[in-house]
């Protein structure tokens, strides 16, 4: 008579490592230099990587938002801090272990998912007001992405590695790279891309 195992069976991980590796191309230079540990240990490696979705509000393009951007850095600079691009939320992700250094931020800009940004760090802050905020420290450059619609919402969401779009670049999407922001946002509208 054989004792029975006391380990409960395998379970198939081929679903989640089917979303692991397709996410590997959306965030794959999401870069591995963390501002926080939490990136870098061995459990984190081992999870999905995930992604924020966020509304630009405000901006009307890549370039624009690109802009802004630079214009924080700059009055950051000046006021002696580190200019690293970051945006402020309300909310802090209780997933950040699965974002930081992995991940990235995809931006939303006139109702089209346009870009991205790596998402190096998730700092708790306060504000002037005393309420408790987060800081989403960004990596330098804006990705531009394969277009897609997306409708308004609060706050942002997290997108899983699996649904988020694929970097837009000449050796991976020929013409639609190569259009003009606009074009490909108004495509996006009339369900043409």
């Amino acid at each position: 008579m054989t004792k029975p195992s006391s380990k409960p069976p395998a379970k198939s991980s081929a679903k989640s490592s089917a979303k692991s590796s397709a996410g590997s191309s959306a965030g794959s230079s999401a870069g591995s230099s963390a501002g926080s540990s939490a990136g870098s240990s061995p459990k984190a490696s081992t999870q999905p990587v995930l992604h924020l979705l966020k509304l630009s509000v405000g901006t009307t393009s890549i370039t624009d938002l690109a802009a802004w951007q630079a214009r924080r850095r700059q009055e950051a600079a000046l006021a002696g801090r580190e200019p690293a691009p970051f945006h402020v939320t309300r909310m802090v992700p209780s997933r950040r272990a699965e974002i930081v250094g992995r991940g990235s931020i995809y931006w939303v800009i006139k109702g089209t998912l346009c870009c991205r940004q790596t998402v190096t760090a998730i700092e708790p802050v306060t504000g002037a007001d005393g309420v408790p905020r987060c800081r989403l420290v960004l990596g330098e450059p804006l990705v531009p992405v394969a277009p897609r619609p997306c409708r308004p919402f609060q706050g942002w969401r997290y997108l899983a590695a699996a649904d988020a779009p694929a970097d837009l670049d000449a050796a991976a999407a020929g013409d639609i790279a190569e259009m003009p922001e606009a074009l490909r946002r108004e495509l996006v509208g009339l369900g043409l891309l």
